[in-house]
């Protein structure tokens, strides 16, 4: 069974907010190679939108090695966009949802390959709600910013954590490696 991984960048001060965090080679290195070793990633449309930046980036490279790579990476790896809105994805590699997301997800889960990964706020609270996270890699950025989008908004029940390992970066970010524990 394939494992479904919750991987966010948030600040300190836990909101999510893709242009406060410290975005260095380090870190586009860090999420090249996590997207390398995965075989899907689902969005919510709001940060698939977010994500077409790439696209431009494969077609006009910045020159900087390290967010050039993640470009071409993040164009490649299949993507699948749960929106009520769009009718249609332009972008080639990603496809709309045709189920609602807890069937989608658990026919992903039962297929064979590599990781899946969530990389929406929305969507890493639904699927936390349904029980289907099976890791969280929270890569918290040294930047407090006050307001924004909380990551677990709307989340009602404590639900409890097991650390599994850090990663830390040169920047001050870190990333906790956490699964759901069995209490």
């Amino acid at each position: 069974m394939r494992k479904l991984v919750a991987a966010i960048n948030m600040t300190l001060d836990g909101f999510c907010d893709h242009t406060a965090g410290i975005a260095d080679d380090e870190l586009h290195q860090h999420y090249a190679d996590l997207l390398s070793n995965a075989g899907t990633i689902l969005y919510g449309r709001v940060t698939y939108q977010l994500m077409e930046y790439w696209r431009t980036v494969v077609e006009n490279p910045t020159g900087n090695k390290a967010m050039d790579e993640f470009a071409v990476i993040m164009d490649c790896i299949p993507k699948i966009v749960f929106s009520h809105t769009l009718k249609n994805v332009e972008w080639e590699s990603a496809r709309l949802a045709n189920r609602d997301i807890e069937e989608e997800v658990l026919a992903l889960k039962q297929q064979s390959g590599k990781d899946i990964l969530v990389g929406s706020p929305g969507l890493i609270v639904a699927l936390t709600q349904l029980g289907l996270i099976d890791e969280y890699q929270l890569c918290v950025h040294p930047v407090i910013i006050g307001k924004g989008l909380p990551l677990f908004k709307n989340i009602n029940d404590k639900i409890i954590l097991k650390l599994l390992k850090t990663k830390s970066f040169n920047s001050g970010a870190i990333t906790l490696y956490y699964e759901p524990s069995e209490q």
